[in-house]
């Protein structure tokens, strides 16, 4: 989902990819290619500027925050819950999936190619808290994330539409030794719960009025999801599975995106868990 999500890759540094074997010549290649690539987009949009007289990152705040007309609030709707089916779909797929990581906690995150050479990643764990609880932080209280996960600069909800979707903008954190370089998504969240399951998917969409921001890369999410559900033998933990599908876009070789997905969803769990244990420690 998560453009939540996560992006998470967006706040790789160059520690974790250091011990990777072959990466340090192409890393350094990358890097230069990604700031020419930036000072590129950063002269068209001064350009774009210079005639349009708006700034691109000030788009209308009320052109955004206004409530979408009958037929917009339909078309997110089915824009979240299509993108909800396709990662479904991709998650259930029980064939092609391989182990990348294995963590002594019990996290595991395999990987499979798709059709197209895209790499998806899914990632299962359990944590320490209920399905509500989950529900509440990832989905309800999203515009909070960054308080929690530091790989993540801000999230704001531009339009609600009713209490299962709503239109996001995420920008990505800007970290020492940022390999990836700064993102930012534009993209639809939709959930749904059915029984004692919650289901948080999403993907990237566009909006005319709030094209790409300065400095950053709008790079794509989704189709993807997350799947919370309580464990049979104990409902106050819930198993957590989250498939990681995206296209950071920019001059990036897919070797080095390939290894940070995995290491960015290690790292937001792990955000995930402090966040989980502060809250259980404020009572």
């Amino acid at each position: 989902m998560l453009p939540a999500v996560v992006k998470l890759c967006c706040g790789i540094s160059y520690p974790h990819l250091r011990s990777v074997a072959g990466l340090q010549r192409t890393a350094v290649a990358v890097i230069g290619q990604e700031i020419t690539h930036l000072q590129r987009w950063g002269l068209i949009q001064h350009h774009m500027r210079a005639h349009a007289g708006l700034k691109c990152d000030e788009a209308k705040t009320e052109d955004l925050k206004s409530a979408p007309s009958k037929e917009d609030q339909l078309f997110f709707v089915q824009q979240g819950r299509e993108a909800m089916r396709k990662a479904l779909s991709m998650l259930e797929d029980e064939e092609g999936w391989k182990v990348e990581v294995t963590e002594s906690d019990g996290d595991v995150i395999c990987s499979k190619v798709l059709p197209g050479a895209r790499k998806v990643f899914r990632l299962e764990a359990v944590l320490d808290a209920s399905v509500d609880e989950l529900y509440d932080i990832l989905f309800v209280r999203v515009e909070e994330m960054h308080q929690w996960n530091p790989s993540i600069q801000h999230i704001k909800v531009l339009k609600q539409v009713g209490p299962e979707t709503m239109v996001t903008h995420e920008a990505s954190a800007e970290t020492a030794g940022n390999l990836i370089g700064q993102r930012d998504f534009l993209s639809v969240r939709h959930s749904c719960k059915q029984k004692s399951r919650v289901y948080l998917g999403g993907a990237a969409i566009q909006l005319e009025s709030f094209p790409p921001q300065t400095g950053f890369v709008r790079a794509e999410d989704g189709p993807t999801c997350i799947v919370i559900q309580p464990l049979d033998e104990d409902t106050s933990k819930s198993r957590f599975t989250w498939l990681l599908n995206m296209d950071v876009k920019g001059w990036l070789p897919k070797s080095i995106v390939n290894q940070a997905f995995p290491r960015a969803q290690l790292d937001f769990t792990r955000h995930l868990r402090r966040r989980l244990t502060a809250s259980a420690t404020l009572g």
